[in-house]
C-alpha cells in the first residue's frame, strides 16, 4: 500500500488523505448502499480515524444519518454531490467509498456483504459484453 492515498470530490472542493494499513475493503449490496451509490453496490474501505485526514473542504461535507441504521450514513460534497467519507457512529472507522479515491490503494475488495440483497437486475460483469470505452454504434 502507498504511504499516502489521496481522494477528492468531482468539483475539487473537498480533498482527504488516508494512510495505511487499511482495515478492510468490501462491496456492500444492501438496499441502502445501492440507493446511496445509485449503483449495484457500494465499494467501501475502512480506515481508523487516526489514519484519515481532511486536506480541504471538510466544511463542505454534508451528512445524512438514518436514525434506525447502526452502520450507515450518507456523506456528500454540498457543491457537486460526490459521495464523501464518513465517520461511523461508534467513531472507530471512517467509511471511504473507493470511487472517491484519486490513487490506487493497492488493496482489492476482500468480500461482498449482503449479496443476498442484490437487485434482481444485477448481472456479474463477467457475464456482460465488455468495452474499454463506449461501444461502437
Amino acid at each position: 500500500m502507498p504511504e499516502t492515498i489521496r481522494g477528492s470530490c468531482v468539483c475539487g472542493a473537498v480533498a482527504f488523505t488516508l494512510s495505511g494499513p487499511l482495515r478492510g475493503f468490501q462491496y456492500c449490496y444492501c438496499s441502502r448502499c445501492r440507493k446511496r451509490s445509485g449503483s449495484a453496490h457500494a465499494a467501501n474501505l475502512f480506515v481508523p480515524p487516526a489514519q484519515f485526514q481532511w486536506e480541504r473542504g471538510e466544511e463542505c461535507v454534508r451528512r445524512f444519518e438514518l436514525p434506525s441504521a447502526k452502520y450507515w450514513c450518507a456523506a456528500f460534497c454540498q457543491h457537486c454531490g460526490s459521495a464523501m467519507p464518513w465517520l461511523n457512529k461508534p467513531g472507530t472507522a471512517y467509511v471511504v467509498g473507493a470511487g472517491a479515491l484519486d490513487d490506487d490503494p493497492e488493496m482489492r475488495p476482500e468480500r461482498a456483504v449482503f449479496y443476498g440483497s442484490r437487485s434482481a437486475w444485477y448481472r456479474e460483469p463477467a457475464d456482460l459484453e465488455l468495452h474499454d470505452t463506449l461501444p461502437p454504434r
